[in-house]
């Protein structure tokens, strides 16, 4: 039996990282770590083959060679997803999907021979048994939550290394909290599942063991969901990091009350994470609560951003426009409120209903839903009617964007992080990062509208904080990406 895994593409997002690539060499910034899952729980005897679309096109040759097709993706990836099946249709083949993509919507991929719907590890099993023995049904649902110790080691020889910026690992599964918005508990539960700490050292000894020498994403709902747990896992990771003369860069998802225990974001640092995505959303204490983003309401963002940067990890933050509570005045508060606490970082989007969310219920109970949810909140894409209106919505997204990435206050917030951050990561300096610099001297220096704020930052850092000079530089080629990508979010148009 021939399984060909197929990842479809990627649009153009702020997420994709695509105007980075080509600064560092790659073609993709992240791996498909589900796919690479699935593939070691497939029989051993199977042939299997990784098509990756966003690093190589997939071919007729691919596609004939294989005797099953098995699809996972994201809802952002769906008009990909469904060229992938019709290709696969066209030469005969049995289409298997699943991921998120496949359960928000079903209808749209009428193709599709069999579903898997919920975690692989529970599902998975009971659909081969049933393919072997020519009685697979079209469905396969379950949503139970697996026990993390069933999930088989990547397969990385499936992938080339040198296609990617970082690879993906998967410390845990769900999230405490319940953000109306938020589709993770639906899909991974309230209670945060880790994986036992020798089992998780022995996949990062696999992929160390693979080859790979670089930065790794821990790819968790929200990685501190389990704190107890996460303390017993810390420290030995660190000693693993250490006696391997830390060979991984970490980044990570996390809720923002990480920055209220010390001895939490020290362990983190000891471990040798460098970056933490955390949604902060809004400035507004009532969208916090409209959404039940109640960790978030009270807190001092500016101290707690200050902590995290003075152990090392970078703040990445998530922002949205669009609650029913924001007003006209939301665009110039976010504004505000992303320059001064800090953060270079700030992936601003406008509010979605994601399917079967609580917000997707009371929206539709309230006769608000839209068609036209693309899976990617910041292309100014809305699939609901906004109270503040959708031309007042996203004609001041639009103009926040323009303002937010601009040279001048995009330079500007990296000066304001760099007055608190403490570099902490270790580890070597990378060849393509070397590479990086040089085209950033180019591209950046020379060719960009930021070439003299850009200068002024290199050699302000340099005599101030050389430490923080890999660190400015891979900031500046962001801005680049940041600006590219805002540019086309404002000429879309509103009609």
């Amino acid at each position: 039996m021939k399984a060909l895994l197929v990842y479809p593409s990627y649009p153009d997002t702020f997420w994709s990282f695509k105007s980075v690539l080509p600064f560092v060499s790659k073609k993709a910034a992240f791996p498909p770590l589900g796919l690479l899952t699935v593939a070691s729980m497939l029989p051993e005897t199977w042939e299997k083959r990784l098509v990756d679309t966003n690093v190589a096109p997939l071919s007729d040759a691919d596609i004939e060679w294989a005797d099953i097709v098995l699809i996972s993706a994201m809802i952002v990836q769906v008009p990909s997803a469904k060229e992938v099946v019709r290709r696969a249709k066209l030469f005969g083949k049995t289409v298997v999907a699943g991921g998120p993509a496949f359960r928000a919507d079903r209808e749209e991929f009428p193709e599709v021979d069999h579903f898997i719907v919920g975690e692989a590890e529970t599902i998975l099993p009971a659909f081969l048994r049933d393919y072997e023995c020519g009685t697979a049904k079209p469905m396969y649902e379950c949503t139970e939550h697996p026990d993390l110790g069933t999930t088989p080691l990547p397969a990385w020889q499936l992938l080339n290394f040198e296609d990617y910026v970082s690879m993906t690992l998967q410390y845990s599964r769900g999230c405490p909290f319940d953000c109306e918005f938020c589709d993770i508990v639906i899909m991974n539960g309230r209670r945060p599942r880790t994986k036992k700490t020798d089992r998780m050292l022995r996949e990062l000894q696999s992929l160390y063991d693979a080859g790979w020498r670089d930065s790794v994403f821990i790819v968790d709902d929200n990685f501190i969901g389990n704190l107890i747990h996460v303390k017993e896992f810390l420290p030995k990771l660190a000693k693993w990091q250490k006696q391997r003369n830390y060979p991984f860069r970490l980044m990570t998802e996390a809720s923002v009350n990480m920055a209220n225990d010390t001895e939490l974001l020290r362990m983190m640092s000891s471990a040798n994470f460098h970056k933490v995505f955390i949604g902060i959303e809004s400035p507004s204490e009532e969208s916090l609560e409209e959404c039940g983003k109640k960790q978030n309401v009270a807190t001092d963002f500016c101290s707690a951003v200050q902590a995290i940067h003075q152990h090392g990890m970078q703040v990445m933050g998530g922002f949205i426009v669009g609650f029913d509570s924001d007003t006209s005045s939301i665009f110039e508060q976010q504004l505000r409120f992303v320059k001064n606490i800090g953060v270079v970082t700030a992936m601003v989007g406008v509010l979605n209903a994601l399917p079967h969310t609580r917000l997707w219920h009371r929206l539709q109970a309230e006769g608000r839903l839209l068609d036209g949810l693309s899976g990617e909140n910041t292309d100014a894409c809305v699939n609901f009617v906004p109270s503040m209106g959708r031309e007042t919505l996203l004609e001041g997204y639009k103009r926040l964007l323009a303002t937010l990435y601009s040279p001048r206050e995009y330079y500007a917030r990296i000066s304001k992080f760099l007055s608190s951050y403490t570099p902490t990561s270790k580890g070597r300096i990378m060849w393509h990062d070397v590479k990086a610099f040089m085209k950033s001297m180019w591209f950046i220096g020379v060719v960009s509208k930021a070439r003299f704020p850009y200068w002024r930052l290199l050699v302000k850092t340099v005599f101030t904080k050389p430490k923080s000079f890999p660190v400015v530089v891979e900031l500046a080629i962001l801005g680049l990406h940041f600006e590219r990508v805002s540019h086309r979010v404002m000429e879309v148009s509103l009609s």
